[in-house]
């Protein structure tokens, strides 16, 4: 269980406060999750309800959205597939994991906090590299339809990265990776709120 924090204490600068979101506007609300998460229309479709309720603190919040993905993920794992792309829970959580940038790959649409210093760390180092992680991000997702790979960096270079990735394709679990990606999409909370570490490790032992 996430520890209760008071809602008045410091919170990550440019987020609203906590006790402010069910009376703001669906733009807002939006923007907020961008800045918690990549930003993503289908965590957006699957996270205003949630955002429209009270909690006493962001970090609750996030536990909230976090047993959400994670309820996709176990329905995932026993739903077959669909062509209802609204209310079958695999292509949903596909759509909010798919939201991640390649590593590696230049991009041109909005990315968090976390992702432009990791895509800024994995751009340097020498072409040969670069093929190879781009080949390797192809069979990734060749290997997991809906799916692209994700992971915290966290300072770690391309060569680590890669073996990585290599021994997740080889694993061969679907599931798996789906999982890996709820928890992945949460570092970038924890990577935003960086500059007050006390609040965040305490997140970060209660969501474990």
């Amino acid at each position: 269980m996430a520890p209760h924090h008071n809602p008045t204490t410091t919170t990550p600068p440019s987020l609203p406060a906590i006790t402010s979101l069910p009376t703001l506007p669906d733009e807002t609300l939006t923007s907020t999750l961008d800045l918690l998460f990549e930003p993503s229309p289908a965590l957006h479709v699957l996270a205003l309800p949630t955002l429209r309720r009270p909690f006493p603190s962001y970090d609750a919040l996030i536990a909230a959205i976090r047993a959400q993905l994670l309820d996709l993920a176990l329905s995932s794992s026993s739903t077959t597939t669909t062509t209802d792309t609204t209310t079958n829970p695999t292509t949903q959580l596909h759509n909010i994991l798919a939201s991640h940038p390649r590593l590696g790959e230049p991009k041109k649409e909005t990315l968090s906090a976390q992702s432009a210093a990791e895509q800024a760390k994995l751009q340097s180092g020498g072409e040969e590299e670069a093929e190879i992680l781009a080949r390797l991000n192809r069979v990734y997702e060749e290997t997991f339809p809906g799916l692209r790979y994700v992971v915290f960096v966290n300072g770690r270079g391309r060569a680590e990265i890669m073996g990585d990735m290599l021994g997740r394709i080889k694993r061969g679990d679907i599931r798996g990776e789906e999982r890996e990606g709820v928890e992945v999409s949460f570092f970038s909370f924890f990577f935003f709120c960086a500059s007050i570490p006390v609040w965040c490790l305490d997140l970060m032992v209660g969501l474990g």
